[in-house]
């Protein structure tokens, strides 16, 4: 196993991963029988700057609920750059959440600067930062953002950095590609979770559903979503199918058969098999385990 690759015990599924407006109490409600992943508290992008102290409140009583079940908790502040970001920090840093979420991080230097307001405001070691890659910035600095100890996990800003770029959002998202595929490389080099940007048009499920198939097909780990509608489907398309998980036991079977006899090549359905694939046989085994888990 390479170095870079978490144990797999450690793995969470984070196939639906959903924002819910922290200023609008119903749907905070509405997100305790949702059965998403993790769910993104927003305090940024969907609240209005006078509801900004009241989503802050709501969204760290939520947290500290106990309402959510088996969901991950997480809390997307203000920039630093806005009158609200510090606080949204220093509140967050104590709700209990397991990660902050933020947004346009464009270097090194920004995780360090919110690791340390967090350090100051009593966060626990343990709390980690999700950080948006969602400029032309970010992109170019993906790797070194990865690499960061405090960041377990990149989350795509698919439609800031189209519009940073001046990129058209188009079916099959051919204008952003090259991007994601970047990105998603940091990510892996670093060993770290990544999750594909939203899909903007709530009632067109058959194109969500497509563009789910593209992310999972890239390589991401999940889809980060805007409504409570496209859960089911990312769910459906980010779980291994009882098919994948046959074959993977089916390749470690033959790989420890393999080993124990001393054979210099492996094979399973006609194909020759490596470390990779086991690694990756081992991985959907433990993602399908974990999934089942959350659902029990």
């Amino acid at each position: 196993m390479s170095h870079h690759t978490a144990p797999h015990a450690a793995l969470r599924p984070r196939r639906s991963v959903l924002y819910m407006p922290a200023a609008n109490e119903r749907a905070l409600e509405k997100a305790k029988s949702i059965p998403a992943d993790s769910i993104i508290f927003d305090l940024e992008d969907a609240v209005a700057p006078d509801a900004k102290e009241s989503a802050r409140a709501n969204a760290c009583a939520a947290v500290a609920s106990g309402d959510y079940g088996h969901r991950e908790l997480t809390i997307r502040c203000n920039g630093l750059d806005t009158p609200w970001g510090a606080d949204d920090l220093a509140a967050a840093a104590t709700s209990g959440a397991a990660a902050v979420v933020i947004p346009k991080v464009a270097s090194v230097e920004a995780i360090d600067l919110v690791s340390s307001i967090l350090h100051a405001a009593g966060a626990p070691e343990g709390m980690s930062i999700w950080a948006m890659i969602e400029t032309p910035t970010a992109i170019f600095d993906v790797r070194h953002i990865a690499a960061h100890p405090r960041v377990p996990v990149l989350v795509m800003g698919t439609n800031d950095l189209a519009r940073e770029l001046r990129a058209r959002l188009l079916p099959g998202r051919h204008p952003l590609v090259a991007h994601l595929a970047t990105a998603l490389a940091g990510a892996r080099e670093a060993g770290k979770v990544i999750l594909d940007g939203v899909y903007n048009d709530v009632k067109d499920l058959d194109g969500f559903r497509s563009e789910c198939v593209q992310g999972m097909e890239m390589g991401f780990d999940g889809k980060t979503l805007i409504h409570p509608s496209q859960v089911e489907i990312a769910n459906d398309v980010w779980a291994p199918t009882a098919d994948e998980v046959a074959h993977a036991r089916r390749v470690i079977e033959a790989f420890q058969e393999g080993l124990a006899e001393g054979r210099g090549v492996i094979t399973v359905d006609g194909r020759m098999i490596e470390n990779l694939h086991v690694d990756n046989a081992r991985r959907a085994i433990a993602v399908a385990d974990a999934i089942t888990a959350l659902t029990d």
